[in-house]
């Protein structure tokens, strides 16, 4: 990593401690969530709704993680085509080697897979910095939500994203992906790559 790429880094994270005066909700236990306003029929119902299996016994989707977060994957998805997946399980280092190549211009979405055991996550977020040698070319921030624990893998996915196209924006692009939340926990991260070419060959 460059010298330059870390002080850039640095800027951006500064300047999003710094972005708006939004102080995140304390993080309770499910516990403490359905004890409070107990006797407010309706929203007991909803929060009821809400966690499901999770008000009822302590969901952990894996013994041996303590993560409360785990993420699985990650997806790049195009029209008639099938997903271009990233394992996030294994040897992270491991994945810039396996290059995605995209076709100039075409519009994709990105799919996060994870799984969210033993408390609620509050706020959830994908935060996805772009660099083409080195310089920062794009930075995506996307709200992923809050989520109760579920025996089942969940999934956000963004809006559409629009690849860059010409001659110049052609070439291997490195990126550096977060999953993190509002108290700024770092669920995973990871870094990848992508080469822009004028057809998917």
């Amino acid at each position: 990593m460059s010298t330059e790429k870390e002080v850039n880094l640095a800027e951006v994270e500064q300047a999003e401690e710094h972005d708006g005066n939004y102080q995140p909700p304390p993080q309770k236990t499910i516990e403490e969530i359905m004890a409070a306003d107990a006797e407010d029929e309706s929203l007991r119902k909803y929060k009821e709704a809400l966690l499901g299996e999770a008000q009822a016994e302590k969901i952990v989707f894996d013994e041996s993680d303590p993560r409360k977060v785990i993420v699985k994957k990650l997806a790049l998805l195009v029209a008639d085509r099938d997903p271009m997946e990233l394992d996030l399980t294994g040897d992270l280092t491991k994945l810039k080697k396996n290059v995605f190549v995209i076709k100039e211009g075409i519009q994709y979405k990105i799919r996060i897979d994870f799984v969210v055991q033993r408390e609620i996550v509050h706020g959830l977020k994908y935060v996805q910095k772009t660099y083409r040698m080195g310089v920062p070319v794009d930075k995506m921030v996307q709200m992923v939500g809050s989520y109760p624990p579920k025996k089942e893998i969940q999934s956000y996915t963004t809006p559409f994203e629009e690849a860059p196209s010409g001659m110049m924006a052609r070439g291997t692009y490195s990126v550096t992906s977060l999953f993190t939340d509002d108290d700024k926990n770092e669920h995973l991260k990871w870094d990848w790559s992508f080469e822009i070419k004028k057809d998917w060959q």
